[in-house]
C-alpha cells in the first residue's frame, strides 16, 4: 500500500514530518483531501486546520496560517508562515 511522506513546516521550524495515509487541508478554493497517488498540485492555504491521518488510524492536527501546499510523487509539503500542533 502506498503512503504519503508529509512535512508540515513553519517559517522558522519543522512542525511535523512522517508517513501518513491521508492529509486534509483548507485552501483558498476550499477543503482538499490528499491520498496516495494524488496528482501533482500546488495550492494556497487558507487559515485553518491541517489534519494528517497516520497509517495506524491515529491523526494529528496543526493550525497553519498563510502558506502553500505542494503534492508530488506521494510527497506532501505544507509550508506556512506560522504553524503549530493543536
Amino acid at each position: 500500500m502506498a503512503v504519503l511522506n508529509v512535512s508540515v513546516v513553519a517559517a522558522d521550524h519543522e512542525v511535523w514530518s512522517g508517513e501518513a495515509k491521508m492529509v486534509v487541508a483548507r485552501t483558498v478554493e476550499g477543503q482538499i483531501g490528499i491520498l496516495p497517488g494524488h496528482e501533482p498540485l500546488l495550492a494556497i492555504l487558507a487559515q485553518g486546520e491541517v489534519r494528517v491521518t497516520l497509517n495506524g488510524g491515529e491523526s494529528i492536527a496543526a493550525q497553519a496560517d498563510d502558506g502553500f501546499l505542494s503534492v508530488e510523487n506521494n510527497t506532501v509539503t505544507i509550508v506556512a508562515r506560522q504553524a503549530e500542533l493543536v
